[in-house]
């Protein structure tokens, strides 16, 4: 068994052999520009970027010309959320450009965009999901106004696995004459995403997250019932409907077009063994340690999401003491901070507990000898601390310890 043992699958994947196999022509045989219409070189690589166009539109239920393509998710959010400010807010300079709706368990993404446009003369409301980390229609419909834009609530939640009712909130939005925008880079490839059913109008997902490679993802921008129009945010050249210019990343479009292709095959495929991956690490999990909790709801989210607080242990010391596991104490954004995860805090999670979790993600790769070591390494690395701490020592000793919160649970 090859350590050390990769178990963060929701901060990136590696690239599927089969996708790679499709993208490695693009580099040194088929390199054209896919924007030079004189000669084969530039018809070969837009015809391969319209191919992919199809592949990704197939996996999410939309047609290809709805498909923007950029760099990632974080493009993709920056270009949805200043993108419609712009073109459907007051100008710029502006006391109150207008109203747009939020959480506080979002991504960094989209939160520092919404702070960026705060600055911009835009007011942000900012939800705080329930104690399982998801937002009701209900909620998002108490605060809309007059005056709201765009709707942003992630489709899944990158930390805990969480899964918002997406559809209700779009068909809220869609009532109320209010674009919707749901990133979706934790959805795709862990649970059925179609825009339609979702009534999204503006969607992102990216490559690295579904086995394909790092800096390329895709918007999805709705073209009927209503056409949504965006500000560019970068200029040059009118590519991609005028909506992103920059020379296109053929080879890293193909690969996207290929992950995507495999998603439409292999979803079910995965989710099956992403599913019982999880369950079998969990059940290792809690026969052997008490105070330990789940964070997020456990009956509605993605299958390769095991997102756990160990009470009375340190979550930083905890991934020291497992140097043999490849695991994340929060996103792959913000994991070099030592402050506690945002989400788990908007969520009402107590300091002490949301400085204990630990992030675990199953993949494709994932085997079961993997998740049966990666049990045996955390169980025994939890045991350890606890045996240095105080607070469980007076747990242990029957010691009422209820002054402690450990809210949240």
């Amino acid at each position: 068994m090859k350590k050390p043992i990769y178990l963060d699958y929701q901060a990136t994947t590696p690239v599927d052999t089969r996708v790679f196999e499709v993208m490695t022509p693009y580099f040194t045989e088929m390199y054209g520009n896919a924007a030079s219409r004189s000669h084969a070189f530039g018809w070969q690589a837009e015809e391969a970027v319209s191919k992919a166009r199809e592949q990704v539109g197939a996996a999410i239920g939309c047609g290809p010309k709805e498909i923007i393509f950029t760099s990632g998710s974080t493009e993709a959010i920056n270009l949805s959320m200043k993108g419609v400010v712009d073109m459907y807010g007051k100008p710029a300079g502006e006391k109150n450009r207008g109203h747009i709706i939020t959480s506080l368990a979002e991504h960094k993404a989209v939160l520092d965009t919404a702070k960026h446009l705060e600055k911009q003369g835009v007011d942000v409301t900012y939800l705080t999901p329930d104690k399982m980390g998801q937002h009701s229609a209900e909620q998002v419909a108490e605060a809309m106004r007059e005056d709201t834009l765009l709707v942003t609530i992630m489709w899944v939640n990158n930390e805990i696995g969480s899964i918002n009712p997406i559809p209700e909130i779009g068909k809220l939005c869609k009532e109320r004459g209010v674009l919707f925008f749901t990133d979706a880079t934790q959805a795709v490839g862990k649970i059925k995403v179609d825009v339609e059913e979702a009534q999204a109008d503006l969607l992102c997902l990216s490559a690295h997250k579904i086995y394909g490679p790092k800096g390329v993802g895709a918007l999805f921008v709705r073209r009927r019932k209503p056409r949504v129009r965006l500000v560019a945010q970068m200029d040059g050249g009118g590519h991609e409907r005028g909506m992103r210019s920059g020379t296109l990343n053929v080879p890293g479009i193909v690969g996207l077009g290929a992950a995507c292709e495999l998603v439409v095959t292999d979803l079910e495929k995965d989710q099956a063994h992403s599913l019982a991956l999880r369950e079998r690490f969990e059940k290792l999990i809690f026969d052997a340690l008490d105070h330990t909790f789940i964070n997020g709801n456990p009956d509605q989210r993605i299958n390769l999401c095991s997102n756990l607080s160990f009470a009375y242990v340190e979550g930083e010391s905890l991934i020291m003491g497992i140097p043999d596991l490849a695991v994340s104490s929060g996103s792959a954004c913000t994991s070099a901070s030592l402050e506690p995860s945002h989400v788990l805090m908007s969520m009402g999670v107590g300091d002490e507990l949301a400085h204990s979790s630990i992030r675990y993600g199953f993949g494709r790769l994932t085997t079961v000898e993997e998740v049966d070591f990666a049990a045996a390494q955390t169980i025994e690395a939890v045991q350890k601390l606890r045996e240095l701490s105080p607070l469980y020592e007076m747990v242990q000793e029957g010691i009422d310890l209820s002054t402690i919160e450990w809210s949240g649970h």
